[in-house]
């Protein structure tokens, strides 16, 4: 029997987590009267609370823990590591093996010619990585004027200013003065919340081309880059049409700017694929990782670029880095995570395996009266909720209300199943067995039906006007 680790009763770890800790993305009154859950240890799929609950995680953390908890090799590496050389810097004309055998991995697993890696410390610190990277190539070849970069409504590229700027979420923009100058959004591939009654693969063409007149309205000669995500991710699990990869790629072709595809939650296997850019047929010049690169083990992310890139911005020198860029103990326990997803075919049991399982039982859920949509690709899937399934629509309360409802209900039945606006979404360790994904879609079965109730008794199943 695993040994627990004695600790304070929950009441009291809560009220010092109320007094000294402030939580990302939290409104911090709210939650410190109701009082955090605190989570104490986890193996597998399943984590374990302070008072002893078992809870299968949907969300493998923050969509980072592909390999699963509890893997005791990751922490052998970092503590072997930490003994050797726990740290030291990249900078000044030095290197180590840790941050020398991850790059040499790297340019092996990744399609094309992105052969050249970029330590960061987290997602957020590569996509402000690739704003000094794109700007600078263009800079150096002769057209400083070149500096736009195009993103998405409802994209996230992460919290920092330059990245959070790159996102294009309204309720982060609304704080600290974002986005910063130059940073351009057009709309998401979105149908279900935005398609109407156009066609899905017209839809996602529209979306595709508003790039082009994008581009056309601010000048060619003033964009450097295009950034997405291959699936929006912390937007909602937003799978696009088939038609809209091919039809961006094909616009960055034409008008010869760079295409970085932000892969933190795409990559190492979430959609079936080793990347997101394969599974859309993606030519990046430049791609975002982290999260499952180390299974979020250990901080570390980095910015991936291909040989056109990586020739240019050796030609100068580049004043950009970071503290721990290709921390040696970072470093070593993702070299450790990527020998475990190739070895023990973690990957290829996701394509092969449990995705289409996971599929049809996912989509199984459109089947109970408050889901419009159930999608899914690899092991990232959402449900849209709605008050009317044949119209699409959204709820008349506040967007979140329901779907805040339906989540409390989750953690209630032991299941961590997110919420982003009325949308539920899951994105579980790429280990989860198919007794395990049963019991994953039993327990939101039940929490739809419970909150369903709840939500009619609150007379909130109503369609907005």
């Amino acid at each position: 029997m695993t040994a627990i680790t004695n600790h304070l009763p929950t009441a009291e770890l809560q009220a010092l987590d109320a007094a000294h800790h402030m939580h990302p993305f939290t409104h911090g009154d709210g939650m410190n009267a109701k009082g955090a859950r605190i989570i104490t240890r986890a193996r597998g799929v399943t984590l374990t609370d302070s008072d002893g609950n078992e809870i299968l995680d949907a969300m493998a953390g923050l969509w980072c823990v592909n390999i699963g908890y509890g893997r005791d090799e990751l922490a052998e590496v970092a503590a072997r590591q930490m003994r050797e050389l726990p740290y030291y810097n990249t900078f000044f004309q030095t290197s180590h093996v840790p941050a020398i055998a991850l790059a040499t991995r790297l340019a092996e697993l990744t399609p094309g010619d992105l052969n050249h890696v970029f330590y960061a410390g987290s997602g957020s610190e590569a996509n402000d990585t690739n704003i000094r990277m794109v700007r600078t190539y263009w800079a150096e070849k002769g057209a400083p004027e070149r500096n736009i970069i195009i993103a998405r409504k409802n994209g996230y590229h992460g919290s920092s200013m330059g990245s959070a700027s790159l996102g294009g979420m309204g309720g982060m923009h609304a704080q600290g003065g974002m986005p910063i100058p130059d940073i351009h959004h057009i709309d998401q591939p979105h149908w279900y919340a935005e398609g109407g009654d156009t066609d899905p693969e017209a839809f996602g063409l529209a979306r595709a081309r508003q790039l082009e007149e994008k581009i056309e309205e601010l000048g060619p000669h003033r964009i450097a880059a295009f950034i997405g995500e291959p699936v929006q991710g912390a937007g909602g699990v937003i799978i696009p049409p088939d038609s809209y990869w091919p039809e961006i790629q094909r616009i960055c072709d034409k008008y010869g700017i760079l295409l970085i595809a932000d892969e933190v939650i795409c990559g190492f296997g979430r959609t079936g694929n080793w990347f997101g850019s394969q599974t859309y047929g993606i030519r990046p010049d430049i791609m975002t990782i982290a999260k499952g690169l180390s299974s979020g083990y250990a901080p570390i992310g980095g910015s991936i670029v291909s040989d056109e890139v990586a020739r240019v911005l050796n030609g100068c020198e580049f004043n950009h880095g970071y503290t721990y860029s290709g921390h040696p103990v970072s470093c070593a326990v993702a070299l450790e995570n990527l020998r475990i997803l190739d070895e023990e075919g973690i990957v290829t049991r996701v394509a092969d395996e449990t995705a289409p399982y996971l599929k049809e039982k996912w989509e199984s859920l459109a089947a109970h009266p408050m889901v419009g949509e159930a999608r899914i690709v690899g092991l990232m899937g959402s449900l849209a909720l709605t008050p009317d399934k044949s119209a699409r629509a959204k709820f008349a309360s506040d967007p979140g209300t329901v779907g805040y409802i339906c989540r409390e209900r989750c953690f209630a039945n032991n299941l961590v199943m997110r919420h982003v606006g009325d949308r539920m979404i899951i994105s579980p360790p790429l280990v989860i067995s198919k007794a395990e994904i049963d019991t994953l879609v039993g327990r939101a079965w039940r929490s739809l039906d419970e909150a369903e109730r709840q939500v009619r008794d609150a007379g909130l199943m109503q369609a907005a006007a």
